[in-house]
């Protein structure tokens, strides 16, 4: 997809190609590399980021490996694009900037660098796999930020990867990506719901655990310094 300012930030880095790999040793099945593009609008130009979002990027090494969610409740950014880009990539300052009519539709942005599963993984899991993008048109998806507390990453990690807990858990498929470069967050997660009202059932179940003195409310706090949770649906593919 065609993120707003993408180009400026490759153009930004530096005056010599900088390469990223995700070959070195990483937790699970995180072998590939994400750039996952946070995004305001300005104002009354949401639908015009929502359309320019949508749109493939010519320059992506694989422009159809991305999914784009847009808020429905939670933190302050309007869309998120998240975009597979195999074990490596090169930066290169060597870009023409954005032109000023497509910079302008967006008020902030936020990119970074993430290590995830294979792409077969992460498009099975949030829906967009095949013939399941049209099956899964209606899911509602959670998109959550982490930053541990000082010396807890793997601890926070292993709490983020734990299998869901039947039948209380609805959800139908989660991602966890790990920080590489970027952002302030170590861990991003991504749950997909086949339907908002399994989201409902999630959270009166979710709810109800919490009101027992148990949950992953009360282990959550023991782990994070900070953390945010957006609802979204899912504008692209």
């Amino acid at each position: 997809m065609k993120s707003i300012a993408k180009a400026a930030f490759i153009a930004s880095f530096a005056l010599v190609p900088l390469a990223l790999s995700a070959a070195e040793p990483t937790a699970g099945a995180r072998t590939d590399l994400y750039h996952v593009h946070f995004a305001k609008a300005a104002p009354g130009k949401a639908v015009q980021m929502q359309e320019n979002m949508k749109k493939a990027d010519p320059l992506a090494p694989m422009p159809d490996h991305v999914i784009v969610l847009r808020h429905q409740d939670g933190d302050a950014w309007d869309f998120v694009e998240i975009e597979h880009l195999g074990t490596k990539i090169t930066l290169d300052a060597a870009r023409q900037p954005v032109p000023p009519a497509q910079r302008n539709i967006g008020d902030w942005h936020t990119d970074t660098y993430a290590l995830g599963p294979p792409w077969a993984q992460f498009s099975k899991a949030m829906g967009i796999d095949g013939a399941d993008k049209a099956k899964t048109a209606g899911a509602a998806y959670t998109v959550s930020t982490y930053r541990a507390v000082p010396g807890g990453r793997d601890a926070l990690d292993t709490f983020l990867s734990e299998p869901p807990s039947r039948p209380s858990d609805t959800s139908a498929g989660s991602v966890v990506l790990q920080h590489l470069e970027g952002a302030d967050w170590n861990f991003l997660s991504l749950v997909r719901y086949d339907s908002w009202q399994s989201f409902g059932t999630n959270e009166s179940n979710s709810v109800a655990d919490t009101a027992k003195g148990q949950g992953g409310f009360f282990k959550l706090r023991e782990l994070v310094a900070h953390h945010t949770d957006t609802l979204a649906t899912r504008v692209a593919p």
